[in-house]
């Protein structure tokens, strides 16, 4: 039952438990899980993960799309979406510091031979490995958004040197910065550890693939070059990752994402000695922390239409 605020609330969070989402939003606003076709004005906000095509169809009073993830690609594949309502990714410190526990995590497991010294403890062999310090090692982050500059952020007190990629430049203190087509490749050749949290569009679609990862530097403190994945499973051809694996192209990878989701019990990267596997896990969506940060800007938007981070629908992010 609403309590203070206008406006009916759709909500369609696929792949997540609703009545959780539904509890805490109707709490302040009239909620709607499930909505016949047909012309509905009611409705004033939609909050969704994965909907259904036509869902948001025949709403003429709809004012705002929120995304309850980082990623919006499932909102900017569906042709039914209204073009002329504003789109909002869901930013929250909660999201983020589950991202940046993972980075370090992945980093740090890369850096001190974790997949090394899991293999010994298996076979019960004492056998110490020649470790590097943390700045003989370059990180670098692919997608320099606001994930990509906290995990900056965690990454270089512990000593790591740190290189940044986006499309258009964007500055950090302490990063080495590089931008557009232009700075891919000098980019990649310094770093050796590649961290990819990219937002998916028709332009980063598959990037990360054989050529792409010919040009990490191979010749490093870590003995080889290595993937962490914690992006959009659609930015990376898997069979290149693969073949990157097989030749020593790459030493190996941290795969939080997958082409197809869950995935598929044949893939041949569940079994893979030199990949470490996680199910889409670095940085789930809570409701307890995200729908308050929801009703605020629901809140803001009807006193006097401020929205954050509002995404940009011709970069698609």
């Amino acid at each position: 039952m609403s309590t203070s605020g206008t406006g009916r609330v759709l909500l369609a969070v696929n792949a997540f438990h609703p009545q959780r989402w539904h509890d805490l939003v109707a709490a302040e606003r009239d909620v709607v899980l499930e909505r016949e076709p047909g012309i509905d004005p009611s409705i004033t906000y939609a909050v969704v993960w994965k909907q259904k095509p036509n869902l948001l169809v025949g709403l003429p009073n709809l004012k705002v799309i929120f995304s309850v993830g980082a990623g919006v690609d499932h909102i900017m594949e569906d042709p039914t979406i209204p073009t002329d309502v504003p789109v909002v990714r869901v930013v929250a410190e909660d999201l983020t510091q589950h991202m940046v526990e993972y980075v370090v995590w992945r980093v740090l497991d890369h850096h001190r031979h974790g997949r090394q010294y899991r293999e010994q403890q298996r076979l019960r062999t004492w056998r110490d490995v020649e470790q590097r310090n943390a700045g003989d090692v370059s990180v670098g982050i692919m997608g320099f958004g606001h994930l990509g500059r906290a995990a900056a952020r965690a990454l270089m007190p512990l000593g790591f040197r740190i290189n940044g990629w986006s499309r258009s430049e964007r500055r950090m203190d302490g990063v080495t910065s590089y931008a557009g087509d232009a700075g891919l490749v000098p980019f990649l050749n310094a770093t050796d550890i590649l961290l990819v949290l990219l937002p998916f569009t028709q332009t980063t679609k598959g990037i990360i693939d054989y050529k792409l990862l010919k040009e990490l530097r191979r010749r490093n403190a870590l003995g080889g070059a290595v993937l962490i994945n914690a992006g959009r499973g659609r930015l990376q051809k898997e069979a290149d990752i693969l073949r990157a694996l097989d030749d020593g192209t790459l030493k190996e990878a941290s795969l939080d994402v997958f082409e197809i989701e869950p995935l598929p019990k044949t893939s041949p990267l569940w079994s893979h000695p030199k990949v470490f596997v996680t199910p889409h896990a670095a940085a789930t969506s809570d409701p307890v922390h995200l729908v308050p940060v929801m009703l605020s800007q629901m809140a803001a938007y009807e006193r006097d239409g401020t929205l954050e981070n509002l995404v940009d629908r011709e970069a698609g992010y």
